[in-house]
């Protein structure tokens, strides 16, 4: 798959291209349906060209409403990656910033759309507003194909409810994690690197890795959670995952996110780590003292590694 950015765009290719636009956070299964539409058009020219994603980083939100404080689903290279796996060519990755807030719908068009991808089909979803004010809707995309040469086919509502990374991100902030994996279609996976801690888990018997993710990402509700862990070899691994800030410890500590891999015994620090969330099995609590919290930490570790067997034996597909 090719990855195009600013300044990059010699690297395009010269065929036409069917396009989705969008910045797809999440990539859930309301996006999902959309790229399969793409791969999908009907005619011999629109199987013949480049299917190609129209996506957006920073997130548009982040530079017109940064009041929200917009947490993101996933990073920019988890995009990419299952962009790629759903079997898209070529993606031109614009960056948002405040001269591409202010450009024209019609000037967009014709600048990316028309001029950079050679558009011959474009599906984008129903509510799709792009362009200064957001002027740009699928009326004006249809109407500025008729002038390019280009057809636009509006996706539909798709869900009930309605799947959206709005949805998503609202179940996970409630800790929700069954209903954000059944709108993604896979779990919830939080990416980021291991960072040095203060060894306190590796003190009560159970070493954890402490994953330090990007200032933007979006991290579930504190709590206690199963899971697992994607390795550098990319095996997966049962995990029992902690957000939280050690109450039992510390009256205002940092909030972490610590994973305890049972039974690894390897040195993880530096390596990127995927941690995808499969159930919440506690709030973070405060014991009558430490030797209580270590036999209810143990009870998180056993149900964690009955949770992984019951899931692992269905295929590592359900782990993606």
């Amino acid at each position: 798959m090719i990855v195009v950015r600013d300044g990059e765009t010699s690297k395009l290719s010269n065929r036409d291209s069917v396009i989705a636009i969008g910045v797809f956070d999440g990539l859930h299964l309301g996006h999902q349906a959309v790229i399969d539409m793409l791969l999908h058009l009907d005619g011999q020219r629109a199987k013949d060209a480049v299917p190609t994603i129209v996506t957006f980083d920073p997130h548009p939100a982040l530079v017109l409403a940064p009041e929200r404080e917009l947490r993101l689903i996933g990073t920019l290279d988890q995009r990419l990656e299952g962009f790629a796996a759903l079997g898209i060519e070529q993606v031109r990755v614009v960056t948002f910033d405040q001269d591409l807030a202010n450009e024209s719908a019609s000037d967009f068009i014709g600048r990316v759309l028309a001029s950079e991808l050679h558009a011959w089909e474009i599906v984008v979803g129903e509510d799709f507003r792009f362009g200064h004010d957001r002027e740009g809707d699928v009326a004006l995309l249809s109407a500025e194909g008729q002038r390019y040469g280009f057809g636009v086919y509006e996706a539909p509502t798709f869900g009930e409810p309605r799947w959206s990374s709005t949805a998503v991100r609202e179940a996970l902030e409630a800790g929700d994690i069954d209903t954000a994996n059944a709108t993604l279609g896979r779990p919830f996976v939080l990416r980021g690197r291991v960072v040095h801690g203060d060894a306190r888990g590796g003190e009560l018997g159970f070493a954890t890795a402490n994953v330090a993710t990007e200032a933007l990402q979006l991290v579930p509700l504190q709590g206690i959670y199963a899971g697992a862990a994607r390795m550098p070899d990319r095996t997966w691994r049962p995990a029992a995952i902690s957000i939280g800030t050690r109450p039992q410890f510390y009256e205002d500590g940092p909030l972490l996110v610590e994973v305890h891999l049972p039974g690894y015994e390897g040195d993880l620090y530096d390596a990127s780590l995927d941690v995808a969330f499969r159930q919440r099995l506690r709030e973070e609590a405060v014991f009558s003292d430490v030797d209580a919290l270590v036999v209810q930490i143990g009870r998180d570790v056993e149900q964690t590694l009955e949770i992984f067997k019951k899931f692992s034996t269905l295929g590592s597909a359900l782990l993606e």
